[in-house]
């Protein structure tokens, strides 16, 4: 298994199902996430650091298997937002 870090961008959905098919960019390496991919739409944003572990694939695209966010994820940063709006 390669690991990669970088930073996200250009979140796409490709396919709805149970489980989505989404693809980023990190770094300007295509990736795609199908494992798990609704906890990263939860957890990842654009412009985030992120570390992932994975594979290529024939086209050249990062398939990811795991993946890890540097710092606060997405939801971790909404929350604190939402406790701050509340508490005023």
């Amino acid at each position: 298994m390669k690991s990669m870090k970088g930073t996200v961008s250009k979140i796409r959905v490709l396919k709805m199902s149970r489980t989505p098919l989404v693809r980023f960019s990190l770094d300007g390496v295509n990736c795609l996430i199908a494992a798990h991919s609704l906890n990263f739409l939860a957890d990842v944003d654009e412009d985030m650091r992120i570390v992932v572990g994975g594979e290529y694939n024939d086209r050249k695209q990062f398939v990811v298997r795991k993946y890890s966010v540097i710092g606060k994820t997405k939801i971790m940063i909404e929350f604190e937002a939402m406790k701050e709006i509340v508490s005023r």
